[in-house]
């Protein structure tokens, strides 16, 4: 070969010029003729066998049978420049058992989620009587504490701002939650009688409806009796049986 700065003749893995002393850049691989190159992984048999370890998941388990085809057939075309059948074959195997148990894990689920949906509703349910009984007992609390009758809205029943004493604006006879008038997926109406002739509210009535079907089914009605009455396929009122009838 020539020496590209000063066109003299140099041996051809010279690294510098005899002639000019100038540093000669290799322009051919070092490697002799007929090294066995080392075969790189194929990333795709690389992330069939990381997915393939996550088969529960579907998506996981179904795009490792893709990349463990696409690695296979890779491999296979390389001529030897390309390994990891071993773990395209893995990754394979391990997404079709992922897909093999997903009726499975569907037939689970469809058993299970209705269940877990009725053990939701019968608990909001049980919460909803709860917080009306809480609600009667705060109201003749808050009645016989202030002499005022009966509160004026349920938020006079919740707790005071900060470190403010209780009074009939803020009796605190109430978490600040059900003050709000939703609790566990049911929604509580308070509604004040009129008042009477010395200003006292004799009168409420209260009622609890979810909020939405899936939170609930009962409907539930409560007022200054204590009785708390229920209608399942629409609001109650005070003609709706008590519950447990």
């Amino acid at each position: 070969m020539n020496c590209p700065n000063c066109a003299q003749q140099i041996e051809d893995n010279a690294r510098f010029c005899q002639h000019c002393g100038s540093t000669l850049a290799p322009t051919a691989s070092t490697v002799p003729p007929g090294t066995p190159v080392e075969p790189e992984t194929s990333g795709k048999a690389i992330a069939s066998l990381v997915l393939g370890l996550f088969f529960f998941i579907c998506p996981a388990s179904i795009l490792a049978i893709i990349f463990g085809h696409l690695s296979y057939s890779e491999i296979n075309r390389s001529a030897g420049r390309l390994k990891g059948k071993g773990m395209a074959i893995a990754g394979l195997i391990l997404g079709y058992c992922g897909v093999a148990v997903i009726p499975f894990i569907l037939i689970i689920a469809a058993i299970a989620i209705p269940n877990l949906l009725r053990s939701r509703i019968a608990a909001n349910q049980a919460s909803a009587v709860g917080s009306l009984r809480t609600l009667n007992t705060a109201a003749i609390t808050y009645s016989s504490t202030y002499n005022v009758g009966f509160p004026p809205s349920m938020t006079a029943l919740g707790p005071p701002v900060g470190n403010a004493t209780p009074d009939a604006n803020a009796a605190g006879l109430i978490d600040e939650v059900l003050a709000a008038g939703t609790k566990s997926g049911y929604a509580f109406t308070y509604s004040a009688g009129e008042k009477d002739s010395t200003g006292r509210i004799t009168t409420y009535t209260i009622r609890g409806d979810p909020i939405t079907s899936s939170t609930g089914t009962n409907h539930y009605f409560t007022d200054q009796s204590g009785v708390i009455r229920q209608e399942n396929n629409g609001p109650a009122n005070e003609q709706s049986p008590p519950i447990g009838m």
